[in-house]
């Protein structure tokens, strides 16, 4: 498993996305992802389903530090004690001492982000998370982030596919040291797995494109993945990527996908996105 390094964390390039993987439905997901070589959960507070993923590493019996788990703090929740809280409450939900990385889920403009940068640092002092990062940050956020933050952060997890061109977080977050971990990493329909972009690339390497696509993202610098699939089946296919490498005129006519409408994940709460 290719892992990508940043600011002291190790992180496995692909992961498992579990939003929406509740019930045993979700404990079950978890379990098989680890038996079919998985090394990275991502869940969040607002999945509702920490106690599950928690449940899911329990019965795969694998050793706590072989597993790199990320969860992530909800908006309303960005001033410290209440971070604080949810923390604490993540840990208890999963059955965990620490995560090995917590997440900043997305930026709230009411909350003074020196104070929420302060609380999270304060967390990862206090040995409740290994790591400590941010999710969908613009690039004039992250800057933010990294001026107030008295700890390192290892990550911005962003909506990322083809479809969606993050070229400047992603040079943002190569300046700073930091991961790109891109969530939606397949888009959602916008029959992308269809392009004659990806499929000419599956032919020649007989993969499938849901492979290409995740092997597009994994070969650019610093960038994880985190697919997310309800399938046991998928499991093994989106893992199976590291023994074949896109030519530099695949990874090209890939990233030509990229289009204006491309974003899937926009709300009234979002920030203003970089252009």
């Amino acid at each position: 498993m290719l892992h990508v390094n940043a600011n002291g964390a190790s992180i496995p390039a692909i992961g498992l996305g579990s939003f929406t993987l509740k019930g045993e439905e979700g404990v079950t997901l978890v379990r098989e992802a680890v038996a079919r070589g998985y090394r990275h959960i991502d869940t969040a507070r607002m999945y509702g389903n920490e106690a599950e993923v928690g449940e899911g590493l329990r019965q795969s019996g694998l050793p706590r530090d072989e597993i790199f788990v990320t969860t992530k703090v909800w908006w309303t929740d960005l001033a410290p004690d209440d971070l604080r809280r949810s923390a604490e409450a993540s840990l208890r939900e999963l059955g965990l001492d620490a995560v090995d990385l917590l997440l900043v889920h997305w930026p709230n403009p009411a909350i003074p982000l020196a104070d929420t940068m302060a609380a999270l640092a304060r967390v990862r002092r206090d040995g409740l998370a290994r790591n400590i990062g941010v999710s969908n940050f613009t690039t004039r956020l992250l800057d933010e982030a990294l001026a107030t933050c008295p700890e390192p952060l290892v990550a911005n997890q962003v909506e990322y596919h083809p479809y969606l061109d993050q070229s400047k977080i992603h040079a943002a977050c190569r300046k700073a040291g930091m991961a790109m971990v891109s969530y939606c990493p397949l888009h959602r329909d916008g029959g992308l797995l269809g392009r004659e972009e990806v499929q000419a690339p599956a032919r020649n390497h007989g993969k499938s494109p849901g492979q290409i696509v995740l092997r597009w993202h994994v070969q650019q610098e610093g960038v994880i993945a985190i697919p997310r699939t309800s399938r046991p089946e998928r499991l093994s296919e989106n893992i199976d990527i590291f023994d074949f490498e896109l030519s530099e005129a695949e990874m090209a006519a890939i990233t030509g996908l990229a289009r204006k409408d491309g974003r899937i994940c926009d709300y009234d709460f979002s920030p203003e996105w970089d252009d």
